[in-house]
């Protein structure tokens, strides 16, 4: 991708949003009060175009690598915690929630995983092709070489708000 890097998030405009939902969701925050702001993708573009399908309705689940959440120094999420989901410029747009959580390596994803995550053509071989030149790169820019047999949380969710683009 020859796009401009994402820019950090926005901290604050997440945490009021945050406020918005939990002011609307009290029962939703109660149940699991934590959650990260952060982006799909590593580059302006690819973060808005990934956050297009979301709001589309396109797609429903993602992927990562475990070693990522472990270099941000975050927690691997669990079924039912929140993110809110910035745009390529590192504004909040949407909250998600976690409704699906599985740790596997590439070789266990499917065509109905690769479906639901809503790129390319939806095909299993777009998934596999696309996720292998993703994750080498932002594995190399880490300093690091990846590996297929390294594990990945693949993660379905539903977007929780603004109600407008709630499931």
């Amino acid at each position: 991708m020859t796009s401009s890097p994402v820019a950090p998030v926005d901290v604050e405009a997440g945490r009021r949003m945050w406020r918005e939902y939990a002011a609307a969701c009290p029962h939703a925050v109660a149940a699991c009060p934590e959650y990260t702001i952060e982006h799909f993708g590593d580059s302006e573009r690819l973060a808005d175009e990934l956050l297009a399908h979301v709001i589309s309705g396109r797609k429903r689940a993602t992927s990562e690598l475990a070693a990522d959440f472990v270099a941000r120094g975050d927690e691997v999420p669990r079924i039912g915690s929140h993110w809110i989901a910035c745009d390529g410029r590192g504004a909040p747009t949407i909250i998600i929630r976690s409704v699906e959580l599985r740790l596997g390596d590439f070789a266990s994803a499917d065509a109905a995983f690769a479906a639901d995550e809503g790129e390319d053509d939806l095909s299993l071989a777009s998934w596999q092709r696309e996720h292998r030149r993703y994750w080498t790169r932002v594995s190399a820019a880490q300093g690091r070489q990846w590996s297929e047999d390294e594990e990945i949380v693949f993660e379905r969710f539903r977007v929780v708000w603004p109600p407008e683009h709630a499931d």
